[in-house]
C-alpha cells in the first residue's frame, strides 16, 4: 500500500522540488542600499513604544538614518510578510498526507462483517507540486522586494524630515538677526526723535515691526517643534527628548549628473518593478498549471476487502483510481480568470514604469532648478543687498532717507538669507527624492543586482541574476 505513494513522493522530489526555500534576504539588501551595515533585524517582540535612549546629545545624519531603519514598525512588519510568504512557500514544499478510509459492512441477514480499508493520495497534488512551489517561489521574491520599497520610503521619509528640521534651526539665527536689527533701529529712530531730529511715524512703524517678527519667530519656533517631534518618531522615540544638536545645514547639492543614466539606474533597480515581475512570473506558472485542472481531484491508492473472521488468503488487495469526468469544468474559467489578471498586472507594470520615469525626470528638474538657484541667490543676489543694505544704514544715520528706506532694504536681505536656506532645503529634498527614485540611495551604477530580458517581452520573461529581485 505504502509503495504507491512513496513512488509518487519520489517523483514529485525528483521533478525540482527543493527541500528548503531560498530566503531573499531583505535585511541584508535593505542595509546595503541604506550604505548601513546589519542595522535592520526581526524585532520577534512586536515592537516597543519607545526604543532605548542613545547617549550623545547630538543627532548626526547617518545616526538618524540608522535609528529609523533599525525601529520603524512599517519595515518590521514588511518583514513579516516576507515569512509568512517563506512560510508558504514551505507548505507548497510538502508532501500530502495520505487518506486512509476504513468501510465496515454489516450483512442484513446476519454473518462476518465486511472490512474495506484503503489507501489513497491526492495524485494531482503530487504531479502539481514543482509548479506550485516555483509560484510560490516567485512570491516570496516579491514580498521581498516590497519589503525593500518599503525601506526606502522610511529611508527618504528620515531624510527629508531631517532635512526640514536643519533648514528651521538655520532659518531661526536669521529671524533673531533680523529682530536685533529691527531693535537697534528703534533706538535710534527714538534718540532721534528726543534729538528733535525723526519723527514719532518711524518709531510707530518700527515698533509694529519689532511684533510682526515676535510672532513670525513664535510661529516658526512652533514649526521647528512640530518637525522635531515627527524626527523623535520616526527614530523611533515619539516620548523622548527632541532638543538635540543637528549636523549643519549642507550646501546645495553637486549637478546630479546625466538623466539617462538615473532613468537607467530606476528601470533597473526600483523594487517596485521588481515585485510585479515577479507576480507575472507567478501568474504564469499558476496558468500552466491549469491545463492539469481537468485532473484536479484525481487520486491513487490501493483498497483491500475481507471479512473481519476471515483468513488472509480471503482478503482481496489491489489498486484504486478516481478520476473526475470533466463534463461541465474543464478549468476554461480559471484560465480566463488568470489570464486577465497576467493582463492586468501586466499593465500596472507598465504603468509603475512609466511613473517611474516621471518621478525621476521631476525629480532631475528640481534638483537642476533648485542648484541653479542658490547659485544665483547665494552667489549674487545676497551681496548686492547686503551692500544695500550698508548704503542705507549709512544714509539713515546721516539723515539723508528715512527709516522706511533702512527697513525694506533689511527685509530685502533677511527674506533673501531665508530664501536661500529654503532653496538648500529644496535641493537636498529634491536630490533625496532622486535618489530614491532611482531605487536607492546610493549614484547610478553601483553594486545593484540587475534585470535581463532574453527573450524581449518586456512584460513577462523577466529573470534576475543573483538571490534576490
Amino acid at each position: 500500500m505504502w509503495r504507491t505513494w512513496l513512488s509518487l513522493s519520489a517523483v514529485a522530489l525528483a521533478a525540482g522540488c527543493s527541500l528548503n526555500p531560498r530566503w531573499p534576504d531583505p535585511e541584508a539588501e535593505a542595509a546595503r542600499l541604506a550604505g548601513q551595515a546589519a542595522i535592520i533585524k526581526v524585532d520577534e517582540t512586536g515592537g516597543v513604544l519607545d526604543a532605548p535612549a542613545f547617549d550623545a546629545a547630538q543627532l548626526g545624519y547617518a545616526q538618524a538614518i540608522r535609528e529609523s531603519l533599525t525601529h520603524a514598525p512599517a519595515i518590521q512588519a514588511a518583514l513579516a510578510r516576507v515569512r509568512q510568504a517563506y512560510a508558504a512557500a514551505e507548505q507548497e514544499r510538502l508532501l500530502p498526507n495520505p487518506v486512509l478510509t476504513v468501510a465496515l459492512k454489516l450483512p442484513v441477514g446476519g454473518g462476518s462483517p465486511t472490512v474495506e480499508p484503503g489507501l489513497a493520495a491526492e495524485l494531482m497534488n503530487l504531479l502539481l507540486m514543482p509548479g506550485r512551489v516555483d509560484a510560490a517561489d516567485h512570491r516570496l521574491r516579491a514580498a521581498g522586494a516590497e519589503a525593500l520599497a518599503v525601506t526606502l520610503d522610511v529611508l527618504a521619509q528620515v531624510q527629508r524630515c531631517y532635512i526640514q528640521v536643519q533648514a528651521l534651526d538655520a532659518s531661526m539665527p536669521v529671524l533673531e538677526e533680523r529682530r536685533r536689527l529691527t531693535e537697534r533701529m528703534l533706538d535710534i529712530a527714538r534718540s532721534r526723535l528726543q534729538g528733535g531730529e525723526g519723527t514719532r511715524l518711524d518709531v510707530t512703524t518700527l515698533e509694529a515691526q519689532r511684533i510682526e517678527m515676535d510672532e513670525e519667530i513664535a510661529e516658526q519656533e512652533l514649526a521647528r517643534q512640530e518637525a522635531r517631534l515627527e524626527l523623535a518618531r520616526l527614530i523611533g522615540r515619539p516620548g523622548g527628548g527632541i532638543d538635540w544638536l543637528l549636523d549643519a545645514q549642507g550646501e546645495s547639492a553637486a549637478t546630479p549628473g546625466d538623466e539617462k543614466t538615473w532613468l537607467r539606474a530606476a528601470l533597473e533597480h526600483r523594487p517596485e518593478i521588481a515585485v510585479k515581475t515577479w507576480e507575472l512570473k507567478a501568474l504564469g506558472v499558476d496558468l500552466r498549471q491549469t491545463r492539469w485542472s481537468l485532473l484536479e481531484d484525481a487520486g491513487v491508492g490501493v483498497e483491500a476487502e475481507g471479512t473481519a473472521r476471515s483468513d488472509a488468503d480471503d482478503w482481496q488487495v489491489g489498486p484504486a483510481w478516481s478520476v473526475p469526468l470533466p463534463l461541465f469544468d474543464w478549468g476554461q474559467a480559471r484560465r480566463d480568470l488568470l489570464r486577465a489578471r497576467r493582463l492586468e498586472t501586466s499593465h500596472q507594470r507598465n504603468q509603475i514604469r512609466r511613473e517611474v520615469i516621471e518621478e525621476v525626470r521631476r525629480a532631475y528638474a528640481a534638483c537642476e532648478a533648485s542648484r541653479k538657484a542658490c547659485q544665483r541667490v547665494g552667489g549674487l543676489l545676497i551681496p548686492l543687498l547686503e551692500r544695500r543694505r550698508r548704503e542705507a544704514e549709512s544714509q539713515y544715520q546721516a539723515g539723508q532717507c528715512d527709516v522706511m528706506a533702512l527697513i525694506l532694504a533689511d527685509q530685502d536681505l533677511q527674506t533673501a538669507r531665508m530664501k536661500l536656506i529654503e532653496l538648500h532645503r529644496r535641493a537636498a529634498e529634491s536630490f533625496v527624492r532622486l535618489r530614491r527614485a532611482a531605487g536607492g540611495p546610493g549614484e547610478p551604477g553601483g553594486p545593484t543586482v540587475k534585470t535581463r530580458n532574453p527573450t524581449g517581452d518586456p512584460a513577462i520573461d523577466i529573470h534576475h541574476e543573483g538571490n534576490h529581485p
